[in-house]
């Protein structure tokens, strides 16, 4: 640019090329290889002459037509990958095979699973704990009662200085949900305290779970009971008594 504005080139009137009829417009295009022709290193019909062979069978001639270089390149990248494949995976031993493969992907999903059970047990709470009664379960529940309730409750759930837990009475609810929620935040007024930052949630529901395993155990020297009979409600009673209370409801609307 700074060249042409110092010695600016003069102005000349474009040449017109000359408008081509359709037959010569037809003739320079075949002249020129299309991408297919390209890609198959086709030779037009005019050259077949000069790629004919020599001998013939009974009038059939042969062409000299090569193979394209892009297809000898890609056979023998194959024979190459194969013999690569035979020693890495086979002769070698480096790499693991479809059953080993298997095995792998079946620990993998194991650890995948163990971690999101352990994740979802630590979203438990008072309204999601349910009753599991299975042999982990209760030994894990069984050491975390053996070091932080026995003292209070004894080491048979008999009661010391809290109550005994072994049989049908409760002061603050029986059944798995509210034993989770007593241990969770605790009692203040009777001198519980909460274990909420003590205990992970699947550990508060593994000890409460330990402590309805005591019902009926009748230990040696058990306190009396406390509180009120607490009778375990059949989750189809509560289903049929809220179809009920609907059914009443509706009732009451159309009087």
């Amino acid at each position: 640019m700074y060249r042409e504005q110092l010695n600016p080139t003069p102005y000349s009137v474009p040449v017109k090329e000359p408008v081509l009829d359709y037959e010569a417009w037809l003739g320079q295009k075949k002249n020129k290889p299309s991408v297919w022709e390209k890609l198959l290193s086709l030779k037009p019909i005019e050259q077949e002459k000069d790629l004919e062979i020599d001998h013939a069978y009974d009038g059939i001639k042969e062409l000299n037509n090569p193979v394209p270089a892009w297809f000898n390149v890609l056979f023998f990248g194959t024979v190459i990958f194969a013999a690569g494949y035979l020693f890495y995976y086979h002769i070698g031993g480096y790499g693991d095979l479809q059953d080993q493969e298997y095995v792998n992907e079946m620990v993998k999903a194991q650890q995948e699973k163990a971690a999101f059970l352990e994740k979802s047990s630590n979203t438990i709470d008072e309204n999601s704990v349910k009753f599991d009664n299975t042999q982990t379960v209760l030994e894990e529940g069984r050491g975390i009662f053996n070091s932080n309730c026995a003292v209070c409750h004894g080491d048979k759930g008999q009661g010391i200085i809290g109550p005994n837990l072994t049989d049908e009475f409760w002061l603050h609810g029986g059944g798995i949900n509210n034993i989770f929620k007593t241990i969770k935040y605790g009692v203040p007024d009777k001198g519980m305290i909460s274990w909420e930052k003590n205990l992970s949630p699947k550990q508060i529901s593994a000890v409460s779970n330990f402590i309805m395993s005591l019902k009926d155990t009748k230990p040696v020297g058990a306190k009396a009971p406390q509180g009120e009979k607490y009778e375990e409600k059949d989750p189809q009673d509560n289903e049929m008594k809220s179809v009920k209370d609907s059914l009443s409801k509706t009732d009451a609307t159309k009087e």
